[in-house]
């Protein structure tokens, strides 16, 4: 009796946990709502995306969908919105690209201490976005320290000419 007693407690406690499973603190992209969808990270360690789409009445709504982008450190992040307006993001954009690596203002943003020291998610997002461009985000931030002029120029005419060493950043023009 006593082994029974101890599979109907099994039991409960399986469907228990499955029925909090959310209530847990798990984060899942497609339960969030699509205020803070933008630069969160799922339990899972994937990156959460804003995204559109036609509804049955033809306007455009928008859902909170799991990317398949893997964050490596981090998981279950709601990013705040200090770091939100630090680093000059908005939170609803659909869909984030290195165009806005373009901006000056968004790269002084990214690059201010402010957010580049105390806002990792968002850093290591745009250190990817960066990478795949050609350009090495520090070296980049560097340069905008220095002269966000010439840094922007650089990254327009060709985004091999921000990918030097920090000697190279630090040389005279």
């Amino acid at each position: 009796m006593a082994s029974s007693s101890m599979k109907s407690s099994l039991i409960v406690f399986f469907v228990c946990s499955i029925a909090f499973h959310g209530t847990l603190g798990e984060i899942i992209c497609e339960d969030l709502p699509n205020n803070v969808c933008s630069f969160s990270i799922a339990s899972s360690g994937k990156r959460c995306v804003l995204e559109n789409y036609e509804n049955k009445e033809g306007n455009i709504d928008y859902q909170c969908r799991t990317s398949e982008v893997v964050v490596e450190r981090m998981a279950e992040h709601i990013e705040t919105e200090e770091c939100i307006n630090a680093c000059g993001v908005d939170r609803n954009c659909v869909g984030i690209s290195s165009d806005a690596l373009l901006d000056a203002q968004t790269t002084s943003k990214l690059c201010s201490s402010a957010c580049y020291e105390k806002c990792p998610n968002i850093v290591d997002l745009y250190f990817n976005l960066a990478a795949g461009e050609g350009v090495y985000l520090p070296d980049l931030c560097n340069r905008v320290k220095t002269n966000p002029h010439r840094a922007m120029l650089e990254l327009l005419s060709n985004s091999d000419a921000s990918v030097h060493s920090e000697d190279d950043a630090a040389a005279p023009a």
